[in-house]
């Protein structure tokens, strides 16, 4: 069975992450290349690609990918639910934008104005360990982004073990900012430097909150490397607990969720799908430590967990296992 897939921001560093999946498919077929100007090819824009993938980008018209099977839209918000909004019915779309992971209300608080209210109720939270069955049953998937996904998914053993309020500490490499330059990702401001942005009030920390119910204080901070995550989440048990064992119980048959019994690493789940996760307590205090790659289990090797369960396939088809070590 061939699924013909179109990906929209075919040039962004999440792009590129999905060719890179995508080619190794033995069922997607990168049928179409779409950016918003379009006139570009793949192979000039990243010459690691020139004799591997070679296509033109082409200028995303709704027309033109109503005629695909899959549709990956790898864009900013409101970008995407204009879309989405034509799209809708006549495709399959996993959206990588915040457009449909929020209740109105609160996406409205946070971003802006809603123009497709009613896909809302149509879409699903893609996060597989948690969502599977409801993402199964969509055909609009809600991809999360890399700091919620880390964070969501270290809470999640513990929400009937913990009180509300949590911190959530969490480090990001320079690629999570796209591609885009900003005052915070030339070179000479992050390199040999540390430090938080936009704490407490990043609009991440309603998604965590929304979908957890748990209340948090929510510190993202860029590290001076060009990809990957670490989220350390501190909170009060109101229960005694085994943290091992909880997490254990809970990802015992869950292949992409490997469980450490020791503080995780970066560098060890680097190029792959993986999220690695410790946890540890001191009395009544709990220490939860989850690692991820921003671009992949954060974006695009998510992505396509999620197409492979709304096309009928198995879950961890084509998604990297490989770590980048050393």
């Amino acid at each position: 069975m061939s699924v013909k897939v179109a990906i929209v921001g075919a040039s962004g560093y999440t792009g590129l992450e999905l060719i890179k999946i995508l080619l190794n498919h033995p069922h997607f077929e990168i049928a179409g290349l779409f950016g918003s100007e379009g006139g570009e090819r793949i192979e000039e824009v990243y010459p690691a690609l020139k004799g591997v993938f070679e296509a033109e980008i082409q200028k995303a018209e709704t027309e033109k990918l109503k005629k695909y099977d899959l549709v990956f839209l790898a864009v900013p918000h409101k970008t995407a639910m204009a879309f989405v909004k034509e799209l809708y019915s006549y495709v399959k779309i996993v959206d990588f934008s915040a457009d449909y992971r929020l209740n109105q209300k609160n996406y409205e608080e946070y971003y802006c104005p809603h123009i497709d209210p009613l896909n809302l109720e149509n879409s699903a939270y893609g996060l597989p360990e948690i969502f599977r069955e409801h993402i199964k049953k969509r055909d609009l998937i809600a991809n999360p982004g890399c700091y919620p996904t880390a964070s969501i998914l270290a809470l999640y053993p513990f929400l009937d073990y913990i009180e509300d309020g949590v911190f959530i500490d969490a480090k990001s490499g320079v690629s999570g900012a796209g591609k885009k330059l900003s005052e915070t990702t030339h070179f000479v401001k992050d390199n040999e430097n540390f430090f938080a942005y936009n704490p407490i009030k990043h609009r991440h920390s309603v998604e965590i909150k929304e979908k957890t119910g748990l209340n948090v204080t929510f510190v993202p901070q860029l590290l001076p490397i060009s990809r990957g995550m670490q989220v350390s989440i501190y909170a009060k048990l109101k229960k005694d607990i085994d943290p091992l064992e909880v997490l254990t119980k809970t990802y015992q048959n869950e292949e992409f969720i490997r469980v450490s019994e020791k503080p995780v690493e970066i560098k060890n789940v680097s190029g792959t799908h993986y999220c690695d996760v410790f946890a540890m307590r001191n009395s009544d205090m709990l220490f939860i430590n989850s690692v991820i790659d921003n671009l992949l289990r954060g974006a695009s090797s998510q992505a396509v967990a999620n197409a492979n369960l709304i096309c009928g396939f198995e879950e961890g088809l084509a998604l990297p296992k490989i770590a980048y070590v050393p």
